[in-house]
């Protein structure tokens, strides 16, 4: 879950162990679907965790299970012959809205600054639309910047599972993730300024 070499190597990895997926009729959409469904119990946990401190481990669960599948469902995509451009728009899709729901989640039930949890909330929102505004434009993003999806739900994950013992850390990871994302976005606009340039 990690972008570049790693990223590579996971895949090529996890690729041939996904044909038990394949044999009882998993197809990448129905990953993605689960998915998004993963991240909308994140959010309920982090909405409820006041009333059980547990309901944060289970947040930091969901999240992590959610990311695993939006890791492997384009993975399942290509190695069976699926890939298609509605599996790539809904994948793109269901991610926007996973983001959107964990850092609303954790910013309204106060987990974290309302500033911070607004900064990276639009900072998730700039990364992604910076490589789908270049990708369209024909420049490649892949593995450009600091924290791509995968870097920030390990951060965010890793924060909240932090907050079980101590009740600051998320506040924290979200301002990290925040000033991460930017940081991303900036990178990705320098790197598509040299492409276009040259």
């Amino acid at each position: 879950m990690v972008s570049g070499n790693l990223k590579e190597r996971f895949e090529r990895w996890v690729g041939p162990k996904l044909s038990i997926l394949t044999a009882i009729g998993v197809t990448p959409n129905l990953l993605t679907l689960m998915g998004l469904i993963l991240s909308a119990a994140s959010a309920w946990f982090y909405i409820n965790w006041n009333s059980n401190r547990l309901m944060l481990l289970l947040a930091a669960v969901t999240l992590l299970l959610s990311g695993l599948l939006d890791s492997i469902d384009g993975v399942l995509a290509r190695i069976t012959g699926k890939a298609s451009l509605l599996g790539g728009f809904l994948d793109s899709l269901s991610d926007r809205y996973s983001d959107a729901m964990v850092l609303g989640a954790i910013t309204a039930s106060g987990l974290c600054g309302l500033s911070w949890g607004l900064a990276a909330l639009v900072g998730s929102m700039m990364v992604s639309y910076a490589r789908s505004r270049a990708e369209a434009s024909g420049v490649d993003m892949r593995a450009v910047g600091l924290a791509e999806r995968a870097e920030r739900i390990l951060i965010l994950s890793t924060a909240t599972l932090l907050s079980y013992l101590n009740g600051e850390a998320i506040g924290w990871g979200v301002a990290l993730l925040a000033l991460l994302s930017h940081i991303t976005v900036l990178q990705r606009v320098l790197h598509f300024y040299k492409k276009v340039r040259i």
